[in-house]
């Protein structure tokens, strides 16, 4: 079963005194298998988002702990800000990762939120997929009337909470409310304008959000035009599952237009930036940067980036941190504060940073980890390294094919093929190190105990286990490296020509990179039990070396033919 994880976004209403900051963050820190991610202060808006990830009881624990200790530390009734707020801690949210559904995820929302009805004393509304009405997942109906509204509000039976007191005394005063969901992944996302005007930036966002704005008798003014029920007319905004309002922050003097994207795979971040240009440049505004508020997906980052290479006609087959600068610079997510991605982007957050990859050292230190005492990284780890060269290789063909002046009416034929490359070229630098990770579940093996017989059985299964994966990895290494030819032979054929030797040598590692993998399947296959799995491995593997020699004599042939 796959390990359950969710995120919690806690947003405590405190964004200028770091003290304080720090002590209700930190508290985080302190639940066993919980990772602090990320804390994002904002001055204008005096809020904090915090993010952290771990397995659902562990993040419920440190969420108590959290919204206990902001309601000990900020008082609500002394709390100004640009943002609408009613608490101390003013909203959290859980977020399913992996492992869980959303449906589960808000089992542990509600189970969080009467805890802290019943421990804390605090009253709150569950929202979003957490709701038990439905008039009680939008937010913003929740948070009406903010925290100077919460006096009528609580004990308006309508708006009786979902859990905590529904009066107003002496300890709500100090914490005000909160409102507790689950809901799916929410970008906060901030765009800069070159204006100060607050009507001006609410007038675009008005124009994107899903919500739009109300109808009015002469366009702007007048009354209020009104529907069958007397309710509001609205005219619906562009862009599905956003929310937006426009604010002016003191802190960089610009209006900025404040959307929560509730929805990525409805509307992405760079669908949102982009239209927002188009509507600012109606306006006579001018869009001069965004900023990003907590944690992004590295997906919608790579899909950013993408979709501003389409518009340039550039290759999408370049390499991922390449991608992230064309992203950051072309949403301009650098344009108040530097950007880095390593904080920013949740999956190289949680990257294991415990333990060295061997793709993570430089050339130099590679080759002089090979070189050593240790049996690892041997041939097969090598093998694969030379096979990611190759197709490297290739791919560089294709970049440079797609972006030939006069190509332009193929540029996408090349981007297809360098993004096959890409594809290549990161398999084969996983089993880099997957080849050493096999060989040491080996000598894991005959490292177990084997002082009775069920131990020595088991020791027997634990060796031969190891074997055989030890024996399908370089197999997976000649399997890639083959079909990864593919890239170099179609370069050869339709790329640059003066990259023909580029290619010819692409072939060539792709080459070598199969054979020396041939080497450690036969050698290790040898030592597999299981016979028939061996000998049907064996067969499969000579096969690919039969093919991969055909393509490299032929290829040779064409090369020497052309020069």
């Amino acid at each position: 079963m796959n390990r359950q994880l969710i995120e919690c976004v806690p947003n405590i209403s405190e964004g200028r005194d770091t003290t304080k900051i720090k002590a209700i963050s930190s508290v985080v820190e302190t639940v066993e298998g919980v990772k602090l991610l990320d804390v994002d202060p904002g001055k204008a808006t005096n809020r904090t988002v915090i993010t952290f990830v771990g397995e659902p009881e562990n993040v419920i624990e440190a969420a108590f702990l959290l919204i206990k200790k902001a309601a000990e530390l900020i008082d609500m009734s002394k709390h100004t800000g640009e943002h609408p707020r009613f608490g101390a801690t003013d909203v959290c949210p859980l977020v399913p990762i992996s492992g869980i559904t959303l449906e589960e995820t808000a089992v542990f929302a509600h189970k969080l939120g009467e805890r802290v009805g019943k421990e804390l004393g605090i009253p709150g509304y569950f929202y979003e997929n957490a709701a038990k009405q439905e008039k009680r997942k939008n937010l913003a109906s929740c948070r009406a009337g903010e925290y100077e509204g919460l006096k009528e509000k609580l004990v308006n039976p309508d708006w009786k909470p979902d859990f905590g007191p529904a009066e107003f005394n002496a300890t709500v005063a100090k914490t005000g409310a909160i409102a507790i969901s689950a809901r799916d992944f929410l970008i906060a996302y901030n765009i800069n304008l070159n204006t100060t005007s607050i009507r001006r930036a609410n007038a675009i966002a008005f124009d994107i959000r899903e919500a739009g704005r109300v109808k009015y008798e002469n366009g702007i003014t007048g009354k209020k035009v009104l529907d069958a029920n007397g309710q509001p007319v609205r005219i619906p905004g562009k862009l599905k599952a956003v929310k937006g309002m426009g604010w002016f922050i003191e802190e960089y003097g610009i209006a900025q237009i404040s959307y929560n994207l509730t929805n990525i795979n409805i509307t992405s971040m760079h669908v949102a930036f982009d239209e927002t240009v188009k509507s600012a440049t109606k306006r006579g505004l001018r869009v001069i940067g965004s900023e990003l508020i907590g944690l992004i997906p590295l997906k919608a980052m790579l899909d950013a980036a993408d979709y501003f290479l389409k518009k340039q006609e550039r290759s999408l087959g370049i390499s991922e941190e390449e991608k992230i600068k064309i992203a950051v610079k072309s949403l301009g997510l650098d344009d108040l504060k530097p950007f880095n991605p390593k904080e920013k982007i949740i999956e190289y957050l949680l990257e294991d940073t415990t333990s060295k990859k061997l793709i993570d050292l430089t050339v130099k230190d590679f080759a002089e980890e090979t070189a050593g005492e240790s049996m690892a990284p041997g041939g097969g780890s090598i093998s694969a390294y030379v096979g990611a060269l190759g197709v490297s290789l290739g791919t560089m063909v294709a970049n440079l094919s797609a972006h030939k002046a006069g190509w332009d009416a193929k540029w996408e034929f090349y981007s297809d093929w360098a993004v096959k490359g890409q594809a290549y070229k990161n398999k084969l630098l996983f089993l880099v190190d997957e080849d050493t990770n096999a060989f040491n579940k080996i000598i894991e093996g005959f490292r177990m105990p084997k002082s009775n017989a069920e131990e020595i059985e088991a020791r027997k299964e634990a060796i031969e286990n190891a074997t055989k994966y030890a024996t399908e990895i370089p197999y997976q290494v000649m399997e890639t490296a083959y079909n990864s030819m593919e890239v170099m032979q179609a370069m050869i054929a339709e790329g640059l020509q003066t990259s023909l030797s580029d290619a010819g040598v692409g072939i060539l590692c792709a080459r070598t990179a199969v054979i020396g993998a041939y080497f450690n399947v036969r050698i290790n296959a040898k030592d597999i039990k299981d016979r028939m799995y061996a000998e049907e491995i064996l067969n499969k593997a000579k096969t690919v070396y039969t093919k991969t020699i055909k393509i490299e004599k032929e290829v040779m042939s064409y090369i020497d033919s052309k020069m």
